[in-house]
């Protein structure tokens, strides 16, 4: 009877020790959950194992939140019955990346259905928060972006299908570009002259938007008015004048960029430039010589043009200001008949011109009169420089700017919007000319598409496939070995 009893509190002994072990084990594995999540959440601990690398922070996304001293908060706009959704984990998973790496970036979950106070809060007439966008606030600097939708993918020009597609994905550039803009000191403005027959609000209404959609202030100023001076500080822009400078106009002009302000001139073919001498000599300071006719493709360059021989298709130089669009595949423009500049030659040694857009090998310029399209053999030949940047040190020693495209639709078209890369086109020239310090945020998008399945691609799921079952194994002998004993 004894023995039974010593046998029965032995088998209970082992039994709690089994029992035991396995609560011991359990709440291992949980405090290891907890950890690990707060690590992640917190910390940014994290690996990114996806095949884009899609949460992973580049050295120019560090470089801009070393830069942030004041508290920055995002609003993710989701509603709660679509935050789980593919893309939208992604973001809010790389939003904790964002807050982990700076304290000063924080970052809140809310449902636009549930809170349209905020949604009040942050609309403007040209800026309307929606779902599935982020809001990006600086308190101190009074500045806020709405980042989503298109800046959230990159797209480029399918030549097969004449169609803009999806390439890529942009989540941390457009984050990225949205902080650093909310934390600068200043926002210079952009002033559209008027007075010489130029184009005003009606015909620039897309091309306002999307200054005032990237939080940029637009103004329109008569130059006639003898008590404007413009700050070197903002943007110029003749948007293709009709009129002549006046000899005041033109001295307010020189004084301007005298003191480093930069200009944007926008001149279509047709623009009566050889009757504007005070204009084209403003022009001729930087470079930039006009010249008369509209180019026209060779119907045998097809990839120069889309559909008819006027409607180009530039290519885009290689330059500071294009590089990330080149990039990033954003380099697809039209021109809808195009005036042409003179190619750059070497100036003086305080002057720089560089080819931003030029035109196919074998174009050639028509006279704006011309009744037909066809080549003659009069017709000067290409290729043609379509649009220009220059850089000028003056006499102060400042830094004058200027920029100057042969079409104007690429910048005010609605249509060219949608189907070009007119809109990232435009945003990049105006960051160049005012030199925006945060405009060298240059993220490259993530694959959109996962790329096909290769033997190599297997080798760390093989791995994980046979060790999950062993590591299970395992736990399970060490709890069953007393049993055993027993």
């Amino acid at each position: 009877m004894g023995k039974k009893e010593k046998h029965g509190n032995g088998k209970w002994k082992y039994s709690s020790i089994s029992a035991l072990m396995l609560a011991m084990v359990l709440i291992a594995l949980l405090a290891l959950n907890v950890g690990a999540y707060t690590l992640e959440k917190n910390q940014g601990w994290r690996l990114d194992f996806s095949f884009n690398g899609i949460l992973s922070q580049s050295a120019e996304t560090k470089a801009v939140l070393d830069k942030v001293t004041e508290p920055v908060e995002i609003y993710a706009l989701f509603r709660k019955s679509n935050e789980r959704e593919e893309g939208l984990v992604e973001i809010q998973e790389l939003l904790d990346k964002y807050a982990a790496a700076s304290d000063k970036i924080s970052w809140k979950l809310v449902d636009p259905a549930l809170n349209p106070t905020l949604l009040q809060r942050f609309t403007t007439e040209n800026v309307i928060p929606g779902e599935n966008t982020l809001i990006v606030w600086c308190e101190k600097t009074g500045r806020f972006r709405v980042v989503g939708g298109e800046d959230f993918l990159s797209q480029s020009f399918d030549m097969e299908t004449g169609e803009i597609v999806q390439s890529g994905l942009t989540y941390e550039r457009g984050i990225t570009s949205a902080i650093a803009y909310v934390i600068r000191d200043r926002v210079p403005e952009a002033v559209i002259l008027q007075g010489h027959k130029e184009y005003g609000s009606d015909e620039l209404q897309y091309f306002e938007n999307l200054l005032e959609a990237n939080q940029y202030k637009v103004k329109y100023q008569t130059l006639k008015e003898s008590a404007y001076t413009p700050d070197p500080a903002d943007l110029l822009i003749f948007f293709c004048p009709q009129m002549d400078l006046t000899e005041t106009e033109l001295e307010k002009m020189t004084d301007f960029a005298q003191k480093g302000g930069s200009f944007l001139f926008v001149s279509d073919y047709d623009d009566p430039l050889s009757s504007m001498p005070n204009y084209t000599t403003l022009l001729r300071n930087y470079g930039f010589i006009p010249l008369d006719g509209m180019v026209v493709a060779d119907t045998a360059d097809a990839d120069s043009y889309y559909r008819y021989v006027y409607a180009l298709h530039p290519e885009m130089c290689s330059t500071d200001l294009t590089i990330s669009l080149i990039a990033t595949e954003s380099d697809y423009l039209l021109l809808n008949g195009s005036r042409a500049f003179a190619t750059p030659e070497e100036g003086d040694r305080n002057l720089s011109v560089d080819e931003v857009l030029r035109s196919g090998e074998t174009a050639y310029l028509k006279d704006a009169n011309a009744t037909s399209s066809m080549k003659e053999p009069e017709d000067p030949t290409g290729p043609f420089s379509l649009a220009l940047q220059a850089r000028r040190v003056t006499t102060d020693g400042y830094v004058s700017r200027a920029f100057i495209i042969g079409d104007s639709a690429a910048l005010t078209s609605r249509e060219l919007y949608e189907y070009t890369n007119s809109m990232q086109f435009v945003v990049q020239v105006m960051d160049s000319l005012l030199q925006v310090e945060e405009s060298g945020v240059q993220v490259s998008p993530k694959d959109i598409i996962r790329p096909g399945l290769k033997a190599a691609s297997s080798s760390l799921g093989s791995i994980l496939l046979v060790a999950m079952p062993l590591l299970v194994l395992l736990a399970a002998l060490l709890v069953m070995r007393p049993r055993r004993n027993a």
